[in-house]
């Protein structure tokens, strides 16, 4: 035999409101085989349907007694829209049988701010948990402090809404939590400035190190030009011929030429040779006379 849900009762929240009268017979068991296909068989697509039949039989018979049982209808219908990874439709199907977002039960409102604070989309949940807050029918229900705590450090301080946390902590009525709120704010707005100011340290860093190389370059650049200028006019200065040992000379030191080895480097081998003559031609007593006379 199947098991059944406890029904209403068997939801532990605190927060719920007790039924004034118990709900007709057939709503009832819709609500218990919503639960049995939630928690019993995983079907969470039967479970989403039990759960619009059995809303949708409300709203046609719109009994007043049975306010209860949709709210337990539309809670097991969200939590079967989040298994079912559809989470961005809470609120517009929630919205079918609560025409007005201010009039949503503290239960369902509570479990949408806790389920968009867990997907990391506390905006969607922004203007319609501000908005329920704002509500004058709503700040005497017995719920609000929670509601607004819930809303305050899921929400509003995630998403840095300064202004909105000031001002809709102004409508708490407790001293106490209006001081506890302000604190919170302050607490999160100090700790927004101190990380950009750790964001924005780094960045001057590297700004200062990027500038610090760029100066490094520039004066080596400055240092190789002058050192290439000063080379070029000094062998400018020199005479041809010695210019062209230089040369030459740098070319066998730079090449490391090896004269054992002709057949490797045939075109260097006569240049060897070349210069060896120029060399004798050069330091020659014969040419030293002629040179001096």
């Amino acid at each position: 035999m199947k098991s059944r849900a406890r029904g209403p009762a068997a939801w532990p929240r605190c927060s719920e409101p007790a039924a004034s009268a118990p709900p007709p017979r057939p709503l009832l068991g819709l609500l218990e085989e919503a639960a049995d296909y939630l928690v019993l068989h995983r079907d969470f697509g039967a479970c989403l349907e039990t759960c619009q039949r059995g809303c949708a039989m409300l709203r046609a018979g719109d009994p007043e007694d049975s306010e209860d049982l949709k709210c337990f209808l539309c809670v097991v219908g969200i939590q079967a829209l989040a298994e079912m990874d559809r989470w961005r439709e809470v609120l517009s199907w929630l919205l079918q049988y609560y025409q007005v977002p201010e009039h949503l039960p503290p239960q369902i409102l509570e479990l949408c701010i806790l389920l968009y604070s867990k997907v990391k989309e506390p905006q969607a949940i922004l203007e319609v948990a501000s908005n329920w807050l704002r509500n004058p029918a709503n700040q005497d229900l017995p719920e609000y402090g929670a509601i607004f705590e819930l809303h305050l450090f899921r929400v509003l301080l995630p998403l840095h809404c300064w202004t909105d946390a000031e001002d809709i902590a102004g409508l708490c009525a407790e001293e106490e939590q209006r001081r506890a709120a302000a604190q919170a704010i302050y607490s999160a707005r100090q700790q927004q400035e101190e990380n950009l100011e750790e964001t924005k340290e780094p960045d001057l860093k590297k700004e200062d190190q990027g500038g610090i190389v760029c100066r490094k370059l520039l004066a080596l650049w400055k240092l190789l030009r002058w050192l290439l200028e000063y080379a070029v006019d000094h062998l400018l200065s020199l005479p041809l011929k010695k210019t062209f040992l230089i040369a030459l000379i740098l070319c066998l030191l730079v090449v490391r030429f090896d004269p054992a080895c002709p057949s490797s480097l045939p075109f260097f081998y006569k240049l060897a040779h070349v210069f060896y003559r120029i060399r004798g031609t050069i330091f020659s007593p014969c040419y030293q006379l002629t040179y001096n006379s």
